[in-house]
């Protein structure tokens, strides 16, 4: 259900967050303490963070259909 499909969004941002701190090491690039930093701009961060979070929900809707046409055939 949304239950699960926002548990596992917010699994998917936190492995994608220690990925990209495991591979910045050495770098003066600081991606992952950029993510976790508050926007300036609200609104436009959680307008992005609902085109983010619908676009993954698109594609799980997509591949639970696939699967259950498979499943028929």
């Amino acid at each position: 259900g949304s239950k699960f499909i926002h548990l596992f969004y917010w699994f998917a941002r936190c492995v994608l967050v220690e990925n990209m701190r495991m591979h910045s090491i050495d770098t003066d690039i600081p991606f992952a303490e950029a993510v976790n930093l508050t926007p300036e701009d609200v609104y436009l961060a959680i307008a992005r963070y609902r085109v983010a979070y619908n676009k993954l929900l698109q594609i799980l809707q997509k591949e639970d259909f696939v699967i259950q046409e498979y499943g028929k055939k």
